[in-house]
């Protein structure tokens, strides 16, 4: 039995599985990486309200009797100047000491999981939209952009409803942060993690989050535009209601849209395909291996 960890920017998410059987999928919004554009650092609160998940997750694997355990840290740790002191909390949480990871590695991460590890010679790209960074990468190899939903929320999109102009100037400026990135050609592009799968989720109009029903639909490039002008004309509050998103998504889910439309448009293709398979599953497999 393993237990994987993911300590990202806006979320925290575990999965114990024992490679046939799996135990469950957990996740919580705690926001971990608010502010840090702006100040370099981890701030008290967002540190408490993770290191309490972080807790829970140490007790569920401990309850299930979880040997092998590995936590990988993202983009608000990488930027971090008090990294190491929320890392021996939650070290203490979860049983083993967070791995930091490059950009470069979560992506390789992204990639093995959504394709459960296969080799894929058709153009495939993976697509992982994180708090702090967005993830590209391929079979031959990766790209990451400095620029996800939180960050994106704090630079140019503080207001909701935004403004046409606060709106204007989120699209512009995350193309213009995804102006170098050169993949090759793309015929499928898969997204995964929280922004895709919520995003996947609005699209279809669930009633409640459902993962089987959110794995291997289909979000198209005009389906996006909808869901931007939809979230752009509501307040966070508003947004927090609809029935299939986790309402501490509210605050973000549009920028994450925004992210999203400039990812199809930046690799030039019409759609995505959502995967519930991403980072924890690779972590997952490479602890069972």
């Amino acid at each position: 039995m393993v237990g994987a960890v993911d300590i990202g920017t806006n979320s925290m998410r575990l999965l114990i599985t024992d490679g046939v059987v799996e135990l469950g999928r957990w996740v919580e919004v705690t926001g971990l990486g608010s502010g840090i554009d702006a100040t370099g650092r981890l701030a008290d609160d967002a540190i408490g309200r993770t290191i309490s998940v972080l807790g829970r997750y140490g007790a569920l694997m401990d309850d299930r009797n979880v040997g092998a355990r590995k936590a990988i840290a993202t983009s608000a740790s990488r930027d971090a100047s008090n990294r190491d002191s929320f890392f021996d909390q939650a070290e203490a949480a979860l049983g083993v000491r967070p791995t930091l990871i490059t950009g470069d590695e979560e992506a390789r991460l992204a990639y093995l999981g959504a394709t459960s590890e296969e080799v894929n010679d058709q153009p495939l790209l993976v697509s992982d939209i994180g708090g702090g960074s967005t993830e590209f990468v391929t079979s031959h190899g990766s790209v990451s952009v400095d620029i996800g939903s939180v960050r994106l929320t704090e630079r140019a999109l503080p207001e909701r409803p935004p403004s046409e102009d606060n709106l204007s100037a989120a699209r512009e400026l995350v193309l213009a942060q995804f102006a170098g990135v050169d993949v090759g050609p793309v015929m499928t592009l898969v997204g995964v993690a929280g922004t895709w799968t919520s995003l996947g989720a609005m699209a279809l109009g669930l009633p409640s989050y459902d993962r089987d029903l959110v794995h291997g639909t289909t979000l198209t490039r005009d389906g996006l535009e909808d869901l931007i002008g939809n979230l752009a004309s509501m307040s966070v509050e508003e947004t927090a209601t609809i029935p299939s998103l986790d309402p501490k998504r509210a605050p973000v889910i549009l920028a994450g849209a925004v992210v999203a439309a400039a990812v199809l448009d930046s690799v030039g293709v019409g759609e995505a395909t959502i995967s519930e398979r991403d980072t924890l599953d690779a972590v997952a497999a490479e602890l069972l291996a």
